[in-house]
């Protein structure tokens, strides 16, 4: 059986044959380099402009630990986690202001020397 190779989604250096189709007909491919680093980083890529986040696991599950989800989050220590958002701050930040604060919040912005 034929096994498509792409270019790595996090890393965009390696070709790798490993991916996962996250939505009908959107592939992310990652290498194995890239896997190893989720085992130490929570890694967020955004499907609709491709932008990738890392975030250290320990510093994010220290934040998390006093929420009382501390039981899910120790689940996630030895994981290997590679999360698609469907949107994120580059390519939409007025639907992300939108989603965290309510669609009647009117996002203000500064212009310089004013």
């Amino acid at each position: 059986m034929y096994e498509p190779i792409g270019r790595c989604h996090i890393c965009r250096e390696e070709y790798t044959s490993t991916h996962v189709e996250i939505r009908p007909r959107v592939v992310v491919y990652t290498c194995s380099e890239c896997l190893k680093k989720a085992k130490d980083y929570f890694i967020w890529i955004c499907v609709n402009c491709g932008q990738v986040y890392f975030r250290p696991k320990r510093a994010i599950i220290e934040r998390l630990r006093n929420t009382g989800i501390g039981n899910a989050i120790r689940l996630c220590e030895g994981m290997q986690l590679i999360f698609g958002i469907d949107m994120c701050i580059e390519c939409n930040p007025e639907g992300i202001v939108e989603y965290v604060y309510g669609s009647d919040h009117v996002m203000e912005v500064e212009a310089c020397g004013s």
